[in-house]
């Protein structure tokens, strides 16, 4: 699939608004920022993705004659703002946290220095692409955690909501951690492993369930998995699987990886029973693999139960995160430039104090324990801020100031995590593969305590304020107060 042309991809006001702006020679250079308030499923933690479409989507963002003659034919747009945006692209800079990268509610994933025409339009084509792959790569790692150590197969195509979704989705849950996807054209399109077995459908095409998985295990004699629950999981299944099995070993024929797929019935139960009719049958190495609308918290009841299953196909609950369908993302103004070049901040205030924005032209450092390489926090300050590790860091809760720690000089490692993708207009970053994403995501999560990446109650990591960002969003908020 070539890289589509998004352009339209936008709210109507987005466009109202830049002609406003045109109209009235309105067109300062801004910051936006992209973040989100809270991690799904109550989490403790999120994973970046989806940035490599957002690159795709600013290189091919042009309005074409029909783009411009349909805007025409709406008619709310003058000629003079339709022949501006004939030659419209797009000039600004971008900053982003890369793919892969845990993140936290509140600090700004994406950073948008433009011109306010611009910067207005990416809006909405920002917040699709980011809220899906992010909402999806945090479930997968969810999922994966839940797993602890097996094999996580995505299987949701059939129930995304509709091909971008399913494409993408699978894209998401490749860097959150899946080891393959049942989607061919992910697999072409981001060159991940693809993987899968067989439907119900091909045992019952055959006359009898013995002779569907001979057939199938003389197609497949390296890949042979068998789905054993189209009839009676143990009492015809599981013995047929092991006949094949059998006939398979005194054939010489020696596969790479073999075993049984159940999708349907008590998992627990008859992935035990399965297990020891496999070991005593002389096949103690056959994989047994799961389906059936698996999530992270079945999968974890399962392992408490000690179901015998060791790989796992996760489709509807994964490909759609059912339980958390949105992830949240938001694009708010931070700062305007003056005249003398510097950026003003701004705010938005609400009565909603989660609403309240944070000011400013703003980066991101991550805080480490120097001993264990553990995340001790986030720090959100003003881009001309600098640090010194060997001198003593102070850090506080911005919402109870109270809550304070003191990192000794020598005890912490930080890091900008906040990178530049477009300067100028033009792209100064490299995307690297999805799998070399997946591998990098793997080590952020190992970043993670224990305590933060558990399923239930998690440790939140802490998203700090600098002293001078946090002084400045207070002084604006009391200028603001009636």
């Amino acid at each position: 699939m070539s890289a589509h042309n998004l352009t339209l991809l936008t709210d109507l006001y987005e466009l109202t608004m830049m002609q406003g702006y045109f109209e009235t020679q309105e067109n300062e250079t801004v910051i936006f920022d992209v973040f989100f308030r809270e991690n799904p499923n109550k989490g403790g933690y999120s994973i970046m993705a989806g940035l490599e479409q957002v690159i795709e989507y600013i290189k091919n963002l042009h309005f074409s004659y029909e783009d411009v003659d349909y805007l025409r034919k709406l008619g709310i747009f003058s000629e003079d703002f339709l022949h501006y945006l004939s030659g419209f692209h797009f000039s600004g800079n971008i900053y982003a946290i890369p793919e892969g990268t845990v993140i936290f509610p509140k600090e700004p994933v994406i950073k948008v220095i433009a011109p306010i025409m611009e910067a207005q339009l990416v809006e909405t084509a920002i917040l699709n692409i980011i809220n899906h792959q992010c909402l999806i790569a945090t479930k997968t790692a969810r999922v994966v955690f839940a797993a602890q150590g097996d094999g996580i197969m995505e299987f949701g195509l059939r129930r995304a909501q509709g091909p971008d979704a399913g494409l993408y989705g699978a894209r998401a849950a490749m860097i959150g951690g899946c080891v393959g996807t049942s989607n061919v054209l992910a697999g072409k399109m981001f060159n991940v492993p693809v993987m899968g077995t067989h439907a119900h459908s091909w045992i019952m095409s055959f006359k009898d369930e013995y002779t569907a998985f001979k057939e199938y295990a003389r197609l497949y004699p390296d890949s042979c998995t068998l789905l054993v629950d189209t009839y009676d999981t143990l009492k015809s299944g599981v013995p047929n699987a092991i006949r094949v099995f059998k006939e398979m070993k005194d054939a010489g024929i020696k596969p790479k990886s073999y075993g049984i797929r159940l999708d349907s019935g008590d998992l627990a139960y008859l992935s035990k029973k399965a297990r020891k009719m496999l070991d005593e049958a002389g096949f103690p190495d056959a994989v047994i693999a799961a389906s059936n609308d698996l999530d992270e918290l079945l999968i974890h009841d399962l392992k408490m139960q000690g179901a015998a299953i060791t790989s796992w196909g996760v489709g509807t609950n994964l490909i759609t995160s059912k339980d958390c369908p949105s992830f949240g993302g938001v694009y708010k103004l931070a700062a305007i430039q003056n005249e003398e070049g510097e950026f003003v901040p701004k705010i938005k205030i609400s009565e909603n104090t989660e609403k309240i924005t944070n000011p400013g032209n703003k980066t991101i450092y991550r805080i480490y324990d120097k001993e264990t390489g553990k995340i001790r926090a986030d720090l959100i300050c003003f881009v001309d801020e600098t640090y010194d590790t060997s001198e003593e860091l102070l850090l506080f809760d911005p919402n109870a100031t109270w809550k304070k720690t003191r990192l000794p000089g020598g005890s912490y490692t930080m890091r900008e995590i906040l990178k530049p993708v477009f300067i100028h207009g033009e792209c100064v970053y490299t995307s690297p593969s999805v799998m070399e994403i997946a591998a990098y995501c793997q080590q952020e999560k190992d970043t993670l305590w224990d305590e933060t990446k558990r399923l239930f109650y998690p440790h939140k990591v802490y998203v700090d304020l600098s002293k001078r960002l946090y002084d400045t969003k207070t002084k604006l908020l009391d200028s603001m107060s009636v």
